[in-house]
Formats: C-alpha cells, sequence, structure tokens
C-alpha cells in the first residue's frame, strides 16, 4: 500500500483515533504498508490536516500507527516530505520556501529561495523525523522526493536556477537529496532499510527528462537507498496524459536496470490480475496498489482468494 493523504490527523500533524484504525484496518497480508507523507519541519507543512513528523511529541501517536500495524504481522514504513514550494502560507505559516524564488506549479506564490545555510536545516530536519519513525517502532522510512515536492524541486530544472553546488547539472540538482541519505543513514545505521520515492520525470517542457531521472536514480541507490519507489515529478502522481494499469511502470522499469537495486512500479493498478501480471513481467520488484486498497481495506486478502482460489 503506498502513501496516500488522508486529512484524518489533527491540525498539529497528531494521530487520530481515526488514522488509526484507518491503517489497522488495511494492514492485512499486505507485504508492506507505506503510511502517508509526513511533514518534517512546519515551514514544509502542505494541508491542514497533514500528519506531522516535525516534533518528538508526535512520537507516541506514530508508535500507535505502527504497533496496530504489527499485531496484522505486517511490516511498516513512514514517508518523510517537506513540500518547499507547493506549501501555502495559509497553512504552513510563513512564505514557502523552494530552490529558487520561481512559480511552482500549482502554486499562487512566488517561494523564497533556500540559503546555503538552511539546507543543512532542511537535511537535518529529515534526519530527525527519520529517526522518529525509527524509535516509534517503524520498519522503514521512505523520503518523498517526488510529485513536485521541496526534493523534486531541486531535481527539476524548471524550479531549480541555482548557481551553487545545489543547482546547474543534473549531479548539482540531486546533491541535496544525497546528503539527506547521508544523514539518515549515519543516523540510524546502514542496515535500517530507506526507499526513495522518486519524480522518475516532469513530462513538463523543459523539466526532468526520464534520461536525466534514470542517472539520478543510479545516484540515490549509489548513496544507499535500499528500494526506489518510482513514480511522477512535478506533474504529479496522476499526470493527465498517461492512463491504465502501471502508467508509471515503464518509467520504473527503465529505473530498474539502471540503477540495480529493487523497484516499486505504481500507477492506476486496480485489481489482482492486474498486478500479478506486472510482476510476472520482471519489469519491477514490487506493485504499489493506492486508490482500490482506499475503497476496499482487504483488497490485499481478497487478491490472495482471486489468484489462488484460497487462503
Amino acid at each position: 500500500m503506498p502513501p496516500m493523504a488522508t486529512e484524518y490527523s489533527t491540525a498539529e500533524g497528531m494521530v487520530s483515533d481515526k488514522l488509526i484504525v484507518h491503517y489497522a484496518e488495511r494492514a492485512q497480508v499486505l507485504g508492506l504498508l507505506v503510511v502517508e507523507h509526513t511533514y518534517v519541519a512546519t515551514e514544509g507543512k502542505l494541508s491542514q490536516h497533514q500528519l506531522g513528523g516535525y516534533s518528538d511529541k508526535l512520537v507516541p501517536g506514530l508508535k500507535k500507527i505502527a504497533d496496530a500495524v504489527h499485531l496484522q504481522e505486517t511490516p511498516i514504513a513512514l514517508q518523510v516530505t517537506h513540500g518547499g514550494g507547493a506549501c501555502v502560507r495559509e497553512i504552513c505559516g510563513v512564505q514557502p520556501v523552494a530552490p529558487s524564488s520561481v512559480m511552482m506549479p500549482r502554486s499562487t506564490e512566488a517561494p523564497r529561495e533556500l540559503s546555503r545555510t538552511e539546507l543543512q536545516g532542511v537535511i537535518n530536519r529529515f534526519s530527525d523525523a527519520a529517526q522518529r519513525a525509527a524509535e516509534a517502532g517503524f520498519d522503514a522510512v521512505e523520503i518523498h522526493g517526488a510529485h513536485g515536492f521541496l526534493l523534486s524541486q531541486f531535481l527539476s530544472p524548471l524550479t531549480n536556477n541555482r548557481n551553487d553546488e545545489y543547482g546547474g547539472p543534473l549531479e548539482n540538482r540531486v546533491r541535496l537529496a544525497v546528503e539527506v541519505i547521508h544523514e539518515i543513514k549515519d543516523r540510524l545505521g546502514s542496515n535500517y532499510p530507506l526507499l526513495y520515492r522518486l519524480g522518475a520525470e516532469d513530462q513538463l517542457p523543459n523539466g526532468l527528462t526520464l534520461k536525466e531521472g534514470i542517472q539520478a536514480a543510479k545516484i540515490i541507490a549509489e548513496a544507499g537507498i535500499d528500494v526506489i519507489d518510482v513514480s511522477g515529478g512535478l506533474r504529479g502522481s496522476q499526470p493527465s496524459k498517461i492512463t491504465g494499469p502501471g502508467y508509471f511502470v515503464p518509467q520504473a522499469a527503465a529505473v530498474k536496470k539502471a540503477a540495480k537495486v529493487p523497484v516499486i512500479g505504481v500507477g492506476g493498478i486496480k485489481t489482482a490480475q492486474e498486478a500479478d501480471a506486472i510482476i510476472q513481467s520482471r519489469k519491477v520488484d514490487l506493485v504499489a496498489v493506492g486508490r482500490a486498497i482506499l475503497r476496499d481495506p482487504k483488497w490485499a486478502f481478497n487478491a490472495i482468494k482471486d489468484l489462488k482460489g484460497t487462503f
């Protein structure tokens, strides 16, 4: 189950009983459950009731989610994110921050460019949130580097116009992501599983190309990422030009060939047969089924019955 925002948290980002029930109901017989995007800093908050990971006070609530899912004997990961220039002042409380002071897709206010000094703070906020996830009992952490949020903004030439070591050529634009990965691995240890949700291409004129996305995937894999979860860049998780089951699988297959780490394929996968066919094709190592599981909490249980005829 991939991360999907619910808006079930409190205004402070704290876990609610409704959120615990939401994940507990969907955890049965899943291979992995990834909890929705969790903001690492208040200036990176994207929505009013987004789940938070920015403070130690949130750890007890996160632990309740992890414990509820572990009762189903299902592994669980927490996705950590910073919205960057995709944030709005009314939600995050300040002028949004970003790689450069350029308008973001779907935004209404130009962000403020992050200084080089502030970037270390961003790295620390990601690492702090990852440590809180580990303390809460999560089995893994997924870094959100897709869908036009902060790390995706750094990767895209459309939103990164910097002229320092974090801008320009691809190896510079992926630098912040690499430093986040290194900091988390240093903090939690090399054996703690770390996933990365990669916006493999922007699908916009002059944006990040798939060729560059593949090269970025190789770099982040070499930096210590254990699994790459392939999705979209600035156009988001549901680009209008591509449809059908597994619409990001071609990009994921290309990443898998280059990065040499397990890869997750996503996008419009609704039935057990669709998911199984993608796995059987060996184009990816795992598939994520999102909205179908939102609609049917017992999707995974029923998928086993559909494919095997019994449970």
